[in-house]
């Protein structure tokens, strides 16, 4: 470590000061982490040892916590260690402003003003602007790619990186050549070499060898849970997203991770797609599209898209995201029960997070009657802590217990 008062050089005194930045993104939702309580007992002393690992190039990472999340879909996640997620934001920060001029418009994932709701809107506006406004005909094909992360091929990845960082002659302030080993030690690792399982090995029953990093072919694969794998999964569509855009001439197209989809006025031509994609997918990126998820229909049969169903003047929320909220429910109104009837502290405040979850989602559609209904299933007793605002948009949690049973 540089002995005190002594001038640090220019790169080494930013990337002290970005590895604090980094350190502050991280926590804003990991504070009650194992590892990020333990890493904030002396963050100061643990963020200059891991500044040292990093400018020296001595950096090591960490092992991971594998698990299996059960909703909104079957996922296997690997949870990097604290310290390793501030390496992360910090290759964030660092190429995120690199690559994202290149990106398309209409990349939904993990983009700032981007989205679900965004992706959602856009679509909307695809399919109005293709039928001009539900007159003319108009025809929907949506396309995913089989097992996407795990698939990712990572020489392919890291090369694509290398090449973007080679031609970009913008100055930046921070070492190119540091990035570039961080980017290799992360894209090379593989986390199920040192990873610590947690759950039962029944959790992975019925998962796909397709969506675990454990099935994985040598040399592919990235955990689904880094940020750096959804911003390395928006930088490996990208040429994709470029060729679909440019050279097959699709005005209307977007995608979100590997769920994409195209609006044009003639089904055959939309038809005539899929082979070029599938030949583009397989020769450029070694990728497969998912050969049951192929969906070419009218406008006016809707479509489901990013957690909305989408008809003519009108968009639903899907089936799936109103059962998962259902079941949420279910679920903390046994937790309650099973807690005599009091709900405090974490637990409290986890219950808001999740509601809210679901309510935040159900604002952005017509749904004022839906989130009604199901609020009003929630056990009685957690109307001692919380209360309703905004039109059954959210729950807040009372300064102090108040009696009372339903909401008016």
């Amino acid at each position: 470590m540089i002995a005190e008062n002594q001038p640090l050089p220019g790169f080494d005194k930013k990337l002290l000061l970005d590895l604090f930045y980094a350190y502050e993104d991280a926590r804003l939702n990991k504070q009650n982490t194992a590892s990020a309580l333990k890493f904030e007992e002396h963050y100061e002393e643990n963020i200059f040892a891991l500044w040292d690992e990093v400018r020296e190039q001595r950096y090591q990472i960490g092992r991971s916590i594998c698990f299996i999340n059960f909703k909104p879909v079957k996922r296997e996640i690997f949870a990097a260690h604290f310290r390793d997620r501030i390496v992360h934001h910090l290759i964030f920060n660092y190429l995120n402003p690199i690559v994202e001029p290149g990106f398309i418009k209409d990349s939904y994932s993990c983009r700032v003003g981007k989205g679900t709701h965004y992706g959602i809107n856009r679509m909307q506006s695809f399919i109005r602007g293709c039928s001009h406004n539900y007159t003319r005909d108009a025809w929907i094909l949506k396309m995913d790619i089989l097992g996407y992360f795990m698939s990712i091929d990572r020489n392919i990845l890291f090369d694509m990186i290398c090449r973007k960082l080679e031609r970009h002659n913008r100055p930046v302030d921070f070492d190119k050549s540091l990035l570039v080993y961080l980017l290799e030690k992360v894209i090379f690792n593989d986390p199920t070499t040192n990873c610590l399982i947690k759950g039962r090995a029944s959790d992975w029953k019925d998962l796909p060898p397709s969506k675990s990093l454990f099935h994985a072919p040598p040399g592919k694969g990235f955990p689904i849970g880094n940020l750096t794998s959804q911003l390395f999964g928006n930088i490996y569509l990208n040429p994709f997203d470029h060729f679909v855009k440019e050279e097959l001439g699709m005005r209307y197209y977007g995608r979100y991770v590997d769920d994409f989809v195209q609006v044009h006025e003639s089904r055959d031509f939309l038809k005539a797609q899929i082979p070029k994609i599938r030949a583009f997918l397989g020769d450029e990126l070694q990728l497969e599209l998912h050969p049951r998820k192929i969906y070419l229909q009218h406008y006016t049969r809707g479509v489901q898209y990013l957690g909305a169903y989408l008809k003519p003047h009108r968009t639903y929320v899907s089936p799936r995201v109103k059962n998962n909220f259902y079941q949420a429910i279910q679920n903390w109104n046994r937790f309650i029960q099973e807690n005599g009837n009091k709900i405090e502290g974490k637990a409290l405040k986890k219950f808001i997070g999740s509601m809210n979850s679901y309510l935040g989602t159900l604002k952005h559609h017509d749904t004022y009657k839906l989130r009604k209904k199901l609020l009003r299933q929630l056990n009685g007793y957690f109307w001692n802590y919380v209360y309703i605002s905004g039109g059954y948009g959210k729950l807040v949690a009372k300064r102090r217990r108040v009696k009372g049973l339903w909401p008016r």
